[in-house]
C-alpha cells in the first residue's frame, strides 16, 4: 500500500464507555490524517440488543474482509452468561500475540521513566477453558476440573514474536516468565522452548528468567530491570494489569492482538457501566491502542505524532480527566489531544 492510500478497517465501538471513548479517538485520528476508512460493527452488549449475538456474523465477516480492528471495551458476564468475546474473537483469527505496552504517562505517579513491553501468548495456557465440573451427591458443581495446554509449536511461535519484537524495537533483554518449579509440564515446555529461541538472539539480545510470582514483587520493587517480558497467557494477563498500575492504571494501558492474517487493537480496560453516559471516561488506552495501529501499517510518523500530543495535552496543558485528578470530560480530552495534532 502507499502512503497515501485509504485503508479499510473494522471500528467496534463496543458498549459501556466503548462508544465515548471510541469516538473520542476517531475524532483525534481525523484530525491527525490518520488513513483508516471505518466499517463500524457491534460486539457484546450492543451486539445482543441489535441483533441477540454478542459476535455478529457480520462483524466476523468485516474483519475477515479487512484484517485489521480498533475495538472498544466488550462486557463479558462474570460466571455465567455467554463467553469471553475477546477470547472468541482471539481464536477465531488465530491472534497469537498480545502485546501490551506501558509507559509513563499520567502526572504525579508512584513511578517515572517506566518503558516495558509484555509480549502474552494469547491462545493457550488455562484460557483454553477446557473445564467440567463433577458432581457429588446432590451437588451439581462439587468439583471443578480446568485443564490448561501449552504446546511445543505455541511457545516457540510467541518467543519468536517477542524476541524478534526486541531486536526490530532496540530493546535490549527479554525476561521469560513462567512457573516451571511446580507446573513443570505446562509451564516447564513454554521455559524450554523460550531458552531454545534466546540462544538464536545470543548476542542481539539479552534473556534471563523469573518465576511468575518473583516476577510480580520485582514489578513493584525495581520495575526498571524488566525491558520485554514474554509469559504464557493467564500469566500475562494478569502482569499486565500490575504493570498498568505503575503508570497510573488501566486507563493508560493499550493492546494489540496480532496473528499471521488479521491484527485487533484495543484498551485493556473494561467497560466501566458504572461510568458509562457520563461523558468522564478517559480515553487514552484506546488512543494507544490507535497509535500501536497505526505502527502496524507502516505509519510510526503518525503514531509517535499521536503519542506526542497525548503527552503534551497531558503534562503542558493539563487536560486530564477525574481518574488524573482532574476535571476534563472525555470530549475536552479529545479537544485538547486534537488541538496538538492538527
Amino acid at each position: 500500500m502507499t502512503q497515501g492510500s485509504p485503508i479499510e478497517a473494522t471500528l467496534i465501538p463496543g458498549d459501556g464507555i466503548g462508544p465515548e471513548i471510541m469516538a473520542a479517538t476517531t475524532k483525534v485520528l481525523t484530525l491527525l490524517g490518520a488513513p483508516f476508512v471505518w466499517d463500524v460493527q457491534q460486539g457484546g452488549m450492543a451486539g445482543i440488543t441489535a441483533g441477540g449475538d454478542p459476535l455478529p456474523e457480520a462483524t466476523l465477516a468485516s474483519i475477515r474482509r479487512t484484517k485489521l480492528a480498533l475495538k472498544g471495551p466488550l462486557t463479558t458476564p462474570v460466571g455465567g452468561g455467554f463467553r469471553s468475546v475477546n477470547v472468541r474473537l482471539r481464536e477465531t483469527f488465530g491472534l497469537y500475540a498480545n502485546v501490551r505496552p506501558v509507559r509513563s504517562i499520567a502526572p504525579d505517579g508512584r513511578y517515572d521513566n517506566i518503558d516495558i513491553v509484555l509480549v502474552r501468548e494469547n491462545l493457550e495456557g488455562l484460557y483454553v477453558a477446557f473445564e467440567h465440573y463433577i458432581p457429588i451427591g446432590g451437588d451439581a458443581h462439587a468439583v471443578a476440573i480446568s485443564s490448561g495446554v501449552n504446546t511445543r509449536a505455541g511457545s516457540r511461535r510467541i518467543s519468536e514474536y517477542a524476541f524478534d519484537y526486541a531486536a526490530r524495537n532496540g530493546r535490549k533483554k527479554v525476561t521469560i516468565v513462567h512457573k516451571a518449579n511446580v507446573l513443570k509440564a505446562l509451564t516447564g515446555i513454554f521455559l524450554e522452548t523460550a531458552q531454545q529461541v534466546a540462544a538464536e538472539y545470543e548476542g542481539r539480545v539479552a534473556s534471563d528468567d523469573r518465576i511468575v510470582d518473583a516476577c510480580a514483587m520485582q514489578l513493584v520493587l525495581n520495575p526498571w530491570q524488566f525491558d520485554v517480558i514474554v509469559t504464557t497467557n493467564l500469566f500475562g494477563d494478569i502482569l499486565s494489569d500490575e504493570m498498568a498500575g505503575l503508570v497510573g492504571g488501566l486507563g493508560f494501558a493499550p493492546g494489540a492482538n496480532i496473528g499471521t492474517d488479521a491484527a485487533i487493537f484495543e484498551a485493556v480496560h473494561g467497560s466501566a457501566p458504572d461510568i458509562a453516559g457520563k461523558g468522564i471516561a478517559n480515553p487514552v488506552a484506546v488512543m494507544l491502542a490507535a497509535g500501536l495501529m497505526l505502527e502496524h501499517v507502516g505509519r510510526v510518523d503518525l503514531a509517535q505524532k499521536l503519542r506526542a500530543a497525548i503527552d503534551a495535552a497531558i503534562k503542558v496543558d493539563g487536560a486530564r480527566t477525574r481518574d488524573m485528578g482532574g476535571t476534563a470530560s472525555t470530549e475536552d480530552f479529545a479537544a485538547a489531544v486534537g488541538k496538538r495534532v492538527g
